[in-house]
């Protein structure tokens, strides 16, 4: 095999009296850069100075019998520093953050529809905990599954496919009138939606030169929080308002919170159109011995931007591509796809894939990979231990004190007696014990959180009326009528009955849209995802001029100690103040935990990696969130000592990573 790849360019070199017209009268020694009056070296020559820099210390290499010549990973770097960074990577960058976008999304659906959802299926304690987690769950297997294909299919086939999986089941999911089928539609949106963090990172990575590399992989980071932004605005725009729905007889009801999350998935829907118009990553082709389709695609790259910035004469000059180290090229599937039937060839090429993904996912415990890779699991397990095991126990801490709150100025009424009187008024926040209620008549009125003990219902008559948390224990009901009522059989606790008829009752679990704590829930997630913005902004400015170690270890050390506040949080205004700050502080130790990944890895290894390690953070969400929500309202010790340590493990444990912000993508 050669040692690289020629190509015949459609620009012949020129000579002397074949220059544009645009060069015509001018005399290139004689031109000067603006920057030079204050001193400022041209961009062209601070490359120059890099590559000098490379070539030297290929040099050395030489000599010390090193390394023989460059390599591809260092032609590619070339390569793209001549293409420059402009209007392809910009439209690359805001199609890819679309993808990102999506992925905030379904971190979020699910916790807002599902005040609605529990009661439009009648969901139990344990099926509004499983419905809560089997997203993370989809997520953390699309993460494995995807990240693994994108290394043999493309980068951007195998985007294409999760997005697509992403938009048709949650289009479906919001249509199913059934927990199981919910549930399941979920279930598969969320394996869709686990490709696109690992792959997404990967293929912008590959289009970018090493300066632009931590500061503009940082930028893409705030899509995700534009998604947490949007599904809060979206939702709290949709749910509340019954309205927005509609239904078909009895068994089909398409409610707001249905139309929430048809809406949702609209950046997905987005990012999926957008990358019909984009190519492949040529960096991945390189690998699969793809060489044409890669040099035309730079080709492409470098003629968009300098057309953009105004100089659409420069010429893409390279010629010849380096070979990768290793062959990614399966010499079995071909050999195989000239014998048997079609079906037989299909099953062998699938079989070898799934094999050559296993196997890729093993070379992750090599001798040469194996402990960066271990620390590296620890930190993205830590990091998403605490943020989101936090990012449960947060808004669940102030709903319960909330309801404290609300439990404290409870009314307690005891042994009162009423005779023949027209309740036609909401009953809020009570408490009756012994009472007496005869010939009375309760009608067209809403009963929220009230509580009838050893109570006596005689000759009453109950018309319309709709309750919320509202039971009767240990009550004798006598020649009552209860007619459109939603009080049924779960509602009455240990009560006797006599001569009681229940008519036209509304069985079942219905929706209430005017619980007060609605607005609260959307609110924290909103305001959450907005303090991420500042963290977003230095982590840009500052990854490649700090490092990526110094970003991650500070970072979570700094949100390590923010936990601690959370001891002092008596009010619900306390800890939506310190759930910002701990958002803002910890951003920075994601954007730097996804650009270290990247870098860290081989282009063929690259994406699997990333799958790897992202499905072991959605591992340690599924974790934490079922462990914090177990303490709500009994102990506020374990989560934060859970997270502090956690944090502060995953913190030191970053500084013995290496240093990339000035490595060449292998």
């Amino acid at each position: 095999r050669g040692d690289g790849y020629g190509y015949q360019t459609d620009y012949p070199p020129q000579d002397e009296d074949a220059r544009s017209d645009a060069t015509e009268g001018h005399d290139e020694d004689d031109q000067m850069y603006e920057g030079e009056y204050q001193g400022i070296p041209h961009p062209d020559e601070i490359k120059a100075a890099q590559r000098a820099a490379r070539a030297e210390a290929r040099k050395k290499a030489r000599s010390a019998g090193e390394e023989e010549e460059e390599q591809l990973p260092e032609q590619y770097e070339n390569i793209m520093e001549d293409c420059g960074h402009g209007r392809f990577q910009w439209t690359l960058f805001v199609v890819l953050g679309l993808a990102l976008m999506a992925d905030g999304v379904e971190c979020f659906v699910v916790g807002f529809v599902l005040p609605s959802a529990e009661k439009d299926m009648c969901l139990s304690n344990a099926d509004k905990g499983m419905l809560g987690l089997i997203v993370f769950v989809g997520m953390m297997m699309g993460a494995f599954v995807w990240g693994g294909l994108a290394d043999k299919l493309g980068r951007r086939q195998c985007l294409i496919y999760a997005l697509a999986i992403n938009c048709i089941f949650a289009f479906l999911s919001s249509f199913a009138q059934g927990y199981g089928f919910f549930i399941f539609f979920r279930l598969c949106s969320g394996i869709g939606i686990g490709g696109s963090v690992p792959i997404v990172y990967t293929y912008f990575s590959e289009f970018l030169q090493m300066d632009k590399r931590g500061e503009h992989l940082s930028w893409l980071c705030m899509f995700w929080m534009f998604g947490g932004l949007y599904a809060s605005f979206v939702a709290w725009g949709i749910i509340p308002h019954y309205g927005w729905g509609f239904s078909i007889g009895t068994e089909f009801q398409f409610h707001s919170w249905r139309v929430f999350v048809l809406v949702a998935f609209l950046p997905a829907l987005a990012a999926l159109i957008g990358l019909f118009f984009m190519p492949e990553s040529p960096r991945y082709l390189l690998e699969v011995c793809r060489h044409d389709e890669a040099w035309m695609i730079l080709r492409q790259v470098h003629d968009t931007n300098w057309k953009a910035k105004g100089e659409p004469e420069r010429v893409f000059t390279v010629s010849q591509l380096k070979m990768p180290q290793e062959n990614q090229e399966d010499e079995f599937i071909e050999i195989q796809s000239e014998t048997g039937t079609a079906f037989q060839r299909f099953m062998v090429r699938q079989v070898t894939l799934v094999k050559q993904v296993m196997k890729n996912m093993m070379s992750l415990a090599g001798p040469t990979m194996r402990l960066n890779g271990l620390f590296l699991a620890i930190i993205w397990f830590t990091l998403a231990f605490s943020y989101y095991g936090l990012s449960v126990w947060f808004p669940d801490m102030v709903k319960y004190m909330q309801f404290e709150e609300y439990e404290s100025k409870t009314k307690v009424f005891h042994r009162e007696k009423v005779e023949r009187f027209h309740f036609n008024f909401t009953l809020a926040n009570q408490v009756h014990k012994e009472g007496e209620y005869i010939h009375d008549r309760f009608a067209d009125m809403e009963i929220k959180s009230v509580k009838f003990e050893d109570s006596l219902f005689e000759n009453c008559y109950f018309e319309d009326v709709r309750s919320t948390e509202t039971f009767f224990e240990n009550c004798t009901i006598k020649n009552t009528v209860f007619y459109n009522t939603d009080l049924w059989q779960e509602k009455f606790i240990d009560c006797r009955m006599e001569n009681t008829t229940f008519l036209h009752p509304k069985k079942g679990c219905h929706l209430n849209f005017e619980e007060e704590n609605d607005v609260l829930i959307y609110m924290v997630s909103f305001l959450g995802s907005l303090a991420v913005l500042p963290g977003n902004i230095i982590s840009a400015l500052f990854m490649d001029k700090m490092g990526r170690i110094k970003m991650i270890g500070g970072s979570m050390l700094v949100s390590a100690g923010c936990t601690f506040f959370l001891f002092v949080c008596f009010s619900p205004g306390a800890v939506i103040t310190f759930q910002c700050l701990f958002y803002a502080a910890s951003s920075a130790a994601w954007n730097g935990i996804e650009v270290i990944t990247v870098e860290l890895y081989p282009a063929n290894k690259r994406a699997t990696a990333f799958g790897v390690l992202n499905g072991i953070c959605k591992l340690a969400a599924i974790i934490s969130t079922f462990i914090f929500s177990k303490f709500v309202g009994i102990t506020r010790i374990i989560p934060i000592i859970l997270s502090f340590a956690a944090l502060v493990c995953g913190g030191l444990l970053a500084m013995k990573l290496p240093e990339t912000r000035e490595a060449i993508l292998q």
